[in-house]
């Protein structure tokens, strides 16, 4: 059984990859499995200036998911560098996903450039569902222009591999991730769906950033519809991700088009969750007659 995917020229043993702001900077996880079985994963969203995150509640269950609204919650790219990444070299000894998000153009390359030069750091993942704070508060991901110009400004100061994290809360993700694509992009990931609960006692939304990122189970069939998409429109590989929870699940993405896949709320309802994938990968591959992954990918189109 062949497991081992490469993802924009790094290869993973696995397509396994705990997605951003789940799996914290590896240390909680580190504690109770050996993390290196892991294909690698992505570190919390990492901003230049330290950040608070939004006030509580920040999360809210729902049927077959829950939301979230922390608010990039993080000690800023420098604290990051200082105290996170020394530690995770003890623990983890493969390249880890550099999650990055920024609220101007300036932000994000200044992030980039100073992770870019972590021996640590394999891919940087830029998280393009941030405000743009100086142009009216669009997230950047729902205009392909600002998209572009975000992942061309991010390739201009780095050299590692460059994945942008698209929004999915656009009418049309094709277009922003051939922009994307077109400005540099080497890869491509996918983030989640926005949504809200209502207190029926309080009459008032349950969360205090009244909406969240919506993720588990529920999102799965729109998030594999969406890496279908992008992979039918770019050549680039694509992170599928959104309410994975079993190995067929994994399996499916890759379908899809994923080349590897990220593993977000399941994580936080189960520790062990990343581990178990890995562990129970070849034996669903075995049951659906594939010996090597790599020729699955885009498997469905």
């Amino acid at each position: 059984m062949n497991t081992k995917v490469t993802l924009c020229g790094v290869e993973l043993d696995n397509p396994i990859i705990p997605a951003s702001g789940t799996f914290g900077y590896g240390r909680e996880f580190a504690e109770l499995y050996d993390i290196n079985c892991l294909g690698t994963f992505s570190f919390k969203g990492t901003t230049r200036e330290p950040r608070y995150g939004n006030p509580t509640p920040r999360i809210a269950e729902t049927a077959s998911g829950m939301l979230n609204a922390v608010g990039l919650q993080n000690p800023g790219v420098e604290a990051v560098i200082g105290a996170e990444l020394p530690y995770l070299k003890t623990v983890f000894h493969k390249p880890v996903m550099a999650n990055v998000s920024g609220f101007s153009v300036e932000e994000y390359t200044e992030t980039c450039a100073l992770l870019d030069k972590e021996e640590q750091v394999g891919w940087l993942e830029v998280n393009i569902s941030c405000p743009n704070v100086h142009g009216g508060g669009l997230s950047f991901g729902a205009d392909p222009a600002l998209a572009a110009e975000v992942t061309a400004a991010v390739k201009a100061v780095t050299k590692k591999p460059v994945i942008m994290k698209l929004t999915p809360n656009v009418t049309d993700i094709v277009s922003v991730a051939k922009a994307c694509a077109d400005a540099g992009a080497d890869g491509l990931s996918i983030n989640t769906l926005m949504g809200m609960r209502i207190g029926l006692k309080t009459k008032k939304p349950i969360l205090a950033n009244t909406t969240g990122g919506l993720s588990g189970p529920a999102v799965f069939p729109v998030a594999l519809r969406m890496v279908w998409q992008v992979y039918e429109a770019v050549d680039i590989p694509i992170v599928g991700m959104g309410g994975v929870t079993t190995p067929e699940d994994v399996i499916e993405m890759m379908l899809a088009g994923a080349t590897a896949v990220g593993v977000g709320a399941a994580n936080l309802t189960d520790p062990f969750a990343s581990k178990k994938l890995v562990e129970g990968l070849p034996a669903a591959m075995g049951k659906f007659g594939i010996s090597d992954l790599n020729d699955i990918i885009g498997g469905a189109h």
